[in-house]
Formats: structure tokens, C-alpha cells, sequence
């Protein structure tokens, strides 16, 4: 019994150590003790943490390579065709002003100012092409000069949409590009996103007679 006494001291008395040593063991993942099956020690991975006074890793890594996603909305008030000036006066002035931000674009330094730049390049297909509700979705990518790096893709159409509608769309989205390419960044901006894909989805939300919507 004495002998069987000594041995369960001595067994709590290794386990004391042990635990004694755990908070070290358990500390958040460092570059040091990174978690692995092979490793002898317990671990847990975790972010680091300004109340943290040691080294330590991000167990996820940022979400670097993700797409840039851009929404543009067709709406009865900002569609192009109901700007149309009421005077030849205010429309040569209008057309002089736009080719004086053409003849000299400004230089777009953030992912905000590419896409207002996006957005102002899109003109929807005439109301008698058009369609109520349509939805159309490109990606592509672009160079460090601000070119396109290839056609557009399409990869998604609204499904109910008719073969003509989804034509006129795809035209409004070619002359769009066509209008707005290619764009001027800056050299930052140029390699923030060259080869980035971008995904833009266009939705058609005007005011369309019944009768055209449901072709």
C-alpha cells in the first residue's frame, strides 16, 4: 500500500508540473509553434490580438484574391435618354463638356473611382429593346494601362429573357466598354488591379410598357 501511496504522489506530482507548463504550450499559434500533427505540444490557432505581448500569425489569411463586384442600377431617374437638353445651346455645351473630360481623363486612384467611372459609361438599351427587371452579368480583367485584358464574358442573363433582349444588352455592354476603355490609373491603382477579375451586373429597374416586359 505505502508503495502504491508513493507512486500516485509522484504521478500528481508530474501531472503539477505539467500543467504548470501548459499556459506556455497553449499559447495562440506564433511562427515559432505553428499547430501540426507532428508537433509533441497542444496548440490552438488563433488571430493576433493587441492584448497579446509575444510574436504571433493570422491563422486566415486576408481575402486578397477575391473579385471586385459592382452593381449598377438603371433607374426612370438617372437614365441618360430622359436627359436629353431642351435647347441646341445646352446641348452643344453639354457635348463640349464631355469632350473635354474625354480629351483629358482624370487619373483613378481607388477601386470608389473606378467604379463612378464604370457607372458613367453605362447607357442602357432604348425602352422599346429593353426590359423590365433584366439582369446582366459580365466579368473581365483589367491591364496595368487600364485596357481590357479579353472580351468580356457572360455569365449571367435573365433566363426568361428572349434571344433579341439579351443582344441589345450585350451591345449596350460592348459600347460601354468601348466608350469608357481604357481607363487612366494611376501606377498604384494600375497594379492594385491589373489582372483582378471584376465582375459587373447590370439590372434594368426603368419603367417599361407591360407589353415589352413580357416579350
Amino acid at each position: 500500500m505505502g508503495l502504491l501511496r508513493n507512486a500516485k504522489v509522484l504521478t500528481l506530482a508530474v501531472l503539477g508540473l505539467a500543467t504548470s507548463g501548459a499556459p506556455d504550450a497553449a499559447w495562440p499559434q506564433t511562427p515559432q509553434s505553428q499547430c501540426s500533427v507532428l508537433s509533441g505540444r497542444p496548440c490552438h490557432p488563433t488571430f493576433c490580438s493587441v492584448f497579446q505581448r509575444r510574436p504571433c500569425m493570422p491563422y486566415f489569411e486576408g481575402p486578397i484574391g477575391e473579385d471586385l463586384q459592382l452593381t449598377v442600377v438603371s433607374t426612370d431617374d438617372n437614365d441618360p435618354a430622359t436627359k436629353i437638353p431642351s435647347d441646341k445651346a445646352a446641348g452643344e455645351q453639354a457635348v463640349a463638356e464631355t469632350e473635354a473630360v474625354q480629351a483629358e481623363p482624370p487619373a483613378l486612384n481607388s477601386i470608389g473611382a473606378m467604379y463612378a467611372a464604370l457607372r458613367g459609361c453605362w447607357v442602357p438599351p432604348p425602352k422599346d429593346e429593353a426590359r423590365h427587371g433584366m439582369q446582366y452579368t459580365i466579368r473581365f480583367a483589367f491591364k496595368r494601362d487600364g485596357a481590357i485584358v479579353a472580351p468580356p464574358r457572360v455569365t449571367y442573363a435573365s433566363h426568361d429573357a428572349p434571344a433579341a433582349v439579351r443582344a441589345a444588352y450585350r451591345e449596350a455592354v460592348d459600347a460601354a466598354l468601348k466608350r469608357c476603355t481604357p481607363l487612366h490609373f494611376t501606377d498604384g491603382m494600375g497594379r492594385a488591379v491589373a489582372g483582378r477579375p471584376i465582375a459587373i451586373r447590370f439590372v434594368d429597374n426603368r419603367t417599361i410598357a407591360a407589353e415589352k416586359s413580357q416579350q
